[in-house]
C-alpha cells in the first residue's frame, strides 16, 4: 500500500497510481491496496499493467488491516502489541537497573 491515513483511519487519495502499480509489478507484488478514491484511476489502467495483480480499494485502515491480516481479529492484534510493549518495557527497566548498578 502507498499513501496516507488520517488520525481517524481514513485512507487518502494518492497521485501516480499507474507508476506505483508498474513499480509494484516489477518488484513482484501480487496484491496492491490503493485508496478507494483512486478507483477511477485503477479502472482506467490498461489490462496489461494490472495483469497478475490483485487490486483492492480501501477507504479505511480497517479495510487495509483485513486485507493484510485476513485471519487475525482486531483483538488478537491488540494483544500481540500489548505483549510486545510489555516485553520492551521489561527490557528497558532491566537495562535501567543495570545502568544504576554501574554507577
Amino acid at each position: 500500500m502507498t499513501g496516507e491515513l488520517t488520525v481517524t483511519g481514513k485512507v487518502l487519495r494518492i497521485g501516480g497510481l499507474r507508476e506505483k502499480t508498474i513499480a509494484a509489478r516489477r518488484a513482484g507484488a501480487k496484491m496492491i491496496i490503493f485508496p478507494a478514491d483512486n478507483m477511477s484511476d485503477w479502472l482506467e489502467l490498461p489490462v496489461n499493467i494490472k495483469e497478475g495483480l490483485e487490486g483492492h480499494a480501501a477507504s479505511w485502515y480497517s479495510d487495509v488491516f483485513d486485507l493484510v491480516f485476513p485471519n487475525t481479529s482486531t483483538e488478537e492484534a491488540n494483544n500481540v502489541w500489548k505483549d510486545q510493549l510489555a516485553k520492551g518495557k521489561a527490557k528497558t527497566d532491566k537495562a535501567s537497573e543495570e545502568s544504576e548498578d554501574d554507577d
